[in-house]
């Protein structure tokens, strides 16, 4: 079916050399860091890290110069993303402005807020957060509650966010809000962006998960003035926006490559001559990551075109989450742990560092059965 295709990518010597920078700066860069410590990656907080990526020129990389981007393709992109993730680079800082909070005010903003936001998003120095779920609609966007209430000089906000990643780290949170609660479901709502840093009425509760870190976040609203030059686009865009963020979020690398530190471990700790049954399962392993790699390459293809690849993007997340929960399964199966052997005691480390994670891969960006239900809803099945 054509609404199912996944291009391919185009031969590129940019994105090859610029693969041999990013293995060099990432050899410096991460030389003293353990493998434990890599598993985090996507989660990892590290502002200086995202500050030299951004003298780099590789945040931002598709924007126009004119707002502090290198105006490079989006494979170019996918190139940075994909080494940085392989590698276990803590990109937590930069991550979710360059992904999604960049794009939206390049696309939807005004000229000031791209003025405003672009160029230190670029430069690594402007961190953002995402308000989308809430506690009684997380995957069901539509069911949001927060409320913006229209006033004199701009909108008066109430309600809670939940599993806000790095609120307490943002300068900024694009709030996705109801603002005329008389609407349809998916109608009457708008995105906010919200000063975290200096606005009354806004309060940031952590949320400490199973490895007892804190990414996660609770943010109250209770009558936070937000100015109406602060709406992105115009009132009522809120879901058009949303849908367009998602497939940004849903179909890059991190949606396969989250277990990969363990991956790795897993083929190093086996040696250069596994059994059948390691070689078996290694060799599964690595041919649905070559598969996920090509779909999302896929999706990387179709922004660049200019298309909407909102249905693509969530296949690539729902079997990149099935595959990443897979590899911890297989790991077990496959090595038995001796706390009394290094070698093994150090794996031990990384493999409960993922399980601990795992639980997540199928939420974040989405619940499986949200992301099953538009591919149905594509496949003309509902």
């Amino acid at each position: 079916m054509e609404r199912f295709s996944f291009p391919d990518a185009p031969p590129s010597p940019e994105a090859k050399q610029l693969r041999a920078e990013i293995r060099a700066f990432l050899r410096d860069e991460l030389k003293d860091m353990p493998a434990e410590a890599r598993t985090g990656s996507w989660t990892g907080f590290d502002a200086g890290f995202s500050r030299r990526m951004g003298e780099r020129g590789w945040i931002g990389m598709t924007w126009p110069r004119a707002y502090g981007g290198r105006e490079r393709s989006a494979l170019e992109r996918y190139v940075v993303l994909e080494e940085m993730l392989a590698a276990g680079a803590p990109v937590a800082a930069h991550w979710i402005a360059d992904r999604q909070t960049g794009p939206l005010i390049l696309r939807f903003g005004t000229e000031a807020q791209r003025a405003t936001y672009l160029p230190r998003i670029a430069a690594g120095a402007c961190f953002a957060c995402i308000g989308m779920s809430e506690p009684d609609s997380g995957s069901d966007l539509a069911a949001v509650r927060t409320r913006a209430e229209p006033v004199p000089g701009g909108f008066r906000v109430n309600g809670t966010k939940l599993w806000t990643t790095y609120a307490h780290e943002s300068h900024v949170m694009v709030l996705f809000c109801r603002t005329d609660p008389k609407a349809q479901r998916h109608e009457g709502t708008s995105q906010l962006l919200i000063d975290l840093r200096d606005t009354p009425g806004v309060t940031i509760r952590p949320i400490i998960d199973l490895q007892g870190a804190h990414h996660f976040n609770e943010v109250v609203f209770e009558n936070a003035f937000v100015p109406e030059a602060n709406l992105i686009g115009r009132l009522g865009e809120g879901w058009k926006q949303v849908t367009a963020e998602l497939a940004n979020e849903r179909s890059g690398p991190e949606r396969f490559l989250s277990s990969m530190t363990l991956l790795v471990e897993l083929i190093r700790l086996l040696g250069r001559a596994p059994g059948d049954e390691a070689a078996v399962a290694v060799g599964r392993l690595t041919a649905h990551l070559i598969v996920l790699r090509r779909l999302s390459r896929g999706v990387a293809r179709l922004l660049q075109d200019g298309a909407d690849p909102a249905l693509q993007a969530a296949i690539v997340k729902d079997l990149g989450s099935v595959f990443e929960q897979a590899i911890p399964d297989v790991a077990r199966a496959l090595v038995a742990l001796d706390p009394d052997e290094p070698a093994t005691r150090r794996f031990g480390e990384v493999l409960a560092r993922t399980v601990m994670s795992v639980p997540s891969f199928s939420l974040r960006g989405g619940a499986r059965e949200i992301l099953r239900g538009i591919i149905a809803r594509g496949l003309g099945l509902r």
